[in-house]
């Protein structure tokens, strides 16, 4: 098939920019054509693909958003691709990949733990008013021929707020790399990490990854390390967010020592080596790779059921679902419970096993399924690069 993805840039820095950055190699690697459109190309694009810029407005994220929204379509229709998947904000295209759910619902769950100033500028924001009326665009019938949702929370999401029939959404949890998330780095990470951050090299480590710390629960998360029930445990923060010195001194004062923020890092594999337990208690998270990328390491995850990857969790690993996230004595609790190394042998084998299903391997071969069918839906599908191999005399 000849493929074309689109998105507002081509990065690495964030969780959509990599799933499309990943979804052109892994594309790529099934003999497929793949074309990239995007608004601006921040890292070289995959070999063996080929980038398109889409002319878009830099007056502002605005402006750039409603550009891009408008002229994506009309930049790739000459290129006559097989399928079109947009990954971002555009009125038109023939799989609409919503990662991130509906900034409808998404602005409405971050009111529960904002304050009135942000409340108000979410509500009046005339960047998060155009977002809303380019999505409702983007539901309307005649914009899409399906809708590839990343969990069935986002599908539920989706049909509640826009009516969409559930028939026109499918759902294809994202994947992870099994090889660099694997449960060995344990034995070379653990304590290289600990000594590195100061930590006991017997004291029990929970692990949270992410950025955006109060959408993604850190401060949830604070709040009970000041319990005594849970002295002699470290908590230890990988990500970045606007406010980073204000949640040091937080962490600082509530933890006494035993919450690092760290920024930013590259190895994360090293950091899900070295933890016991995976903690992500989100208000909003479509997805959640982290949670993926911990099981795959064979590290248990505590988490909400606002994190779409939260439904992959089976068995025993359900125990790390909170019903209750903002209850300070059920968080407590369960990290106690959690970073239990007599359960631990269990948890990461079982671990393990959801990450290896959800391989991005397995991934592709079923989005290349999902997005086969479209095409012979739509009756535009071409042969792939191994197809016109085998036909060659």
């Amino acid at each position: 098939m000849k493929i074309a993805l689109a998105h507002k840039r081509l990065d690495l820095g964030g969780g959509t920019e990599r799933d499309f950055y990943r979804t052109a190699e892994g594309l790529r690697d099934l003999g497929h054509e793949v074309h990239l459109f995007c608004g601006e190309f921040r890292v070289p694009p995959p070999k063996e693909t080929h980038a398109h810029r889409v002319p878009t407005l830099r007056l502002g994220r605005t402006a750039q958003l409603l550009s891009f929204a408008f002229l994506g379509p009309k930049t790739i229709l000459p290129h006559r691709c097989d399928v079109l998947v947009s990954f971002g904000r555009m009125v038109s295209q023939d799989v609409l990949r919503s990662g991130g759910g509906s900034h409808r619902v998404f602005l409405e769950k971050m009111r529960e733990g904002e304050g009135v100033l942000r409340r108000l500028w979410h509500r009046f924001s005339l960047y998060h008013r155009s977002v809303l009326a380019v999505e409702a665009l983007q539901f309307r019938p005649q914009s899409y021929r399906k809708i590839l949702a990343v969990s069935q929370e986002v599908k539920r999401e989706i049909i509640r707020t826009y009516g969409v029939s559930e028939d026109n959404i499918a759902v294809v949890y994202n994947g992870v790399d099994t090889e660099r998330f694997h449960p060995r780095n344990r034995e070379r990470s653990r304590a290289k990490i600990k000594a590195q951050w100061g930590i006991p090299s017997e004291a029990p480590l929970v692990l949270f990854v992410g950025s955006g710390f109060q959408r993604k629960g850190l401060n949830r998360l604070l709040k009970v390390w000041g319990s005594p029930q849970i002295e002699g445990i470290y908590l230890l923060v990988v990500g970045e967010d606007a406010h980073l010195e204000r949640y040091r001194s937080w962490a600082l004062a509530q933890g006494q020592g035993r919450v690092i923020l760290t920024g930013r890092q590259d190895n994360i594999e090293d950091y899900y080596g070295a933890a016991d337990i995976l903690a992500l208690p989100a208000f909003q998270e479509a997805f959640g790779n982290v949670i993926l990328e911990a099981l795959a390491s064979g590290v248990p995850v505590l988490t909400t059921m606002a994190v779409g990857a939260a439904e992959l969790l089976a068995g025993q690993l359900r125990e790390g679902i909170l019903v209750n996230p903002d209850d300070p004595r059920e968080l407590q609790d369960k990290i106690l419970a959690m970073v239990d190394h007599r359960r631990w042998s269990i948890l990461t084998s079982r671990a393990r096993e959801i990450g290896e299903r959800w391989s991005w391997s397995n991934h592709f071969l079923e989005l290349e399924k999902f997005l086969s069918a479209v095409c012979q839906e739509k009756g535009s599908c071409g042969q792939t690069k191994e197809t016109l191999r085998e036909s060659r005399p």
